[in-house]
């Protein structure tokens, strides 16, 4: 079993907070992870069983009567038993009463939300991180602000690279010996969500659709979102695109990067970017394989950008600071893939290469957000597939990519 990252910070919410509420994609192992809690004491209850979710469903202020130290399994299959849950909580605000994964993020609806606000924590759980499968501490972050990255000597390199960038991180994936077998698998998990979980949380009105969309965004994944054009492939509005674009973020299939910028720009892109949150997901929706990424160095760049967001989101959760993502472009199209922004200011730079030869004329971007930042400015790398460190400059460098888990 993996220790998990989130774990700590788990049990630091039910040790405050009287509901705590573990948000992410389904089989990413949630369930596995409050089992584990359950074993010190707490009842496990899931609304995947068809008997407890009736029970829930036609009387939820009776359902949750007496229950306590609980764990509720896929709370959004039921949301009606977040008010009986805000009820029970108001007659007794005792901390670490309610446990409660959700494969769906219920709470960017402002109902549900707001009937909660100020008794809840909600915690992610993304895929494993490569740092959790390996078992190594989540420092890259720290150093990355510190300028204090390193060399690494036993980097995965070329194929090696390839390979772990299209293994993802869901546990299922990572125990399947063939890649056949892991696409079987990853196919057949995005038509469960886009049936079973889509419908929990929305009407869709062309869900039969919903693949060839899906399929679609593959394409645009870690490139500005054009609204307008992914909806006409199925032809539907800009509005309903971003709608169902939404509505995936919400299953945590992709996620949208809003552009950072400051006042001392005069010009800016406006439009976020898109990512898959998992890139073996992503491989599979666009037919990505091992023997055809050597030849389509183009295609894994794409892949390989939206692995490093996503691990850099599983290494937030380990981390002590209050980290935000954005990604930046200046009206010059000088960008920067990642820019992590830290609560107190300060900024670094994350730019990705899917080579082994890194220039110059690579930190163009970083340089910029650099100039732009000033002295909120902290480190800028650009991530490539080598091992030693190579200083561009005054807080630039060239990093090993597997610095994110090494």
């Amino acid at each position: 079993m993996y220790q998990r990252f989130v774990e700590r910070r788990v049990e630091e919410a039910l040790s405050d907070t009287p509901v705590v509420l573990i948000v992410g994609p389904r089989r990413a192992g949630k369930t596995t992870l409050v089992r584990k809690m359950a074993e010190a004491g707490r009842t496990y209850m899931t609304l995947d069983d068809h008997l407890v979710l009736e029970a829930a469903r036609s009387d939820p202020a009776g359902f949750i009567r007496g229950l306590d130290r609980v764990v509720i399994d896929e709370i959004q299959r039921a949301p009606g038993l977040l008010l009986a849950i805000k009820k029970a909580v108001d007659e007794d605000y005792r901390p670490g009463r309610f446990l409660l994964t959700g494969s769906a993020n219920i709470l960017t609806v402002p109902r549900v939300a707001d009937s909660l606000a100020g008794r809840i924590e909600t915690i992610r759980l993304l895929p494993l991180s490569r740092a959790e499968i390996s078992g190594t501490p989540a420092t890259f972050l720290d150093r990355l602000f510190a300028g204090t990255l390193q060399g690494d000597c036993q980097a995965a390199l070329g194929d090696a690279l390839v390979e772990i960038v299209l293994l993802g991180g869901f546990p299922e994936v990572l125990i399947r010996d063939s890649e056949r077998r892991r696409q079987d698998w990853v196919r057949s998990y995005l038509t469960s969500i886009l049936t079973r979980d889509l419908r929990d949380i929305a009407e869709v009105e062309r869900l039969s659709e919903l693949p060839r969309f899906v399929r679609l965004l593959g394409e645009y994944s870690g490139q500005l979102v054009n609204y307008s054009q992914v909806g006409s492939a199925i032809n539907v509005s800009y509005k309903t695109s971003q709608r169902y674009i939404a509505l995936l973020e919400q299953l945590f299939l992709v996620a949208t990067l809003p552009p950072w910028y400051a006042n001392a720009l005069k010009r800016i892109t406006k439009t976020p970017k898109l990512h898959f949150l998992d890139s073996g997901v992503l491989a599979a929706v666009r037919g990505l394989t091992s023997v055809r990424l050597r030849g389509e160095r183009d295609a894994f760049g794409a892949l390989l950008e939206s692995f490093v967001f996503a691990e850099i989101l599983k290494l937030m959760a380990a981390s002590d600071m209050q980290l935000t993502l954005y990604h930046f472009r200046d009206h010059q199209m000088r960008e920067v893939d990642i820019v992590v922004e830290r609560d107190d200011g300060l900024i670094a730079g994350v730019e990705i290469k899917a080579s082994a030869t890194v220039r110059s004329g690579d930190f163009g971007g970083l340089r910029t957000l650099a100039q732009t930042c000033g002295k909120r400015f902290a480190y800028g790398v650009v991530l490539y597939d080598g091992a030693d460190v190579v200083p561009f400059g005054e807080q630039l460098a060239a990093v090993p990519l597997s610095s994110l888990w090494r």
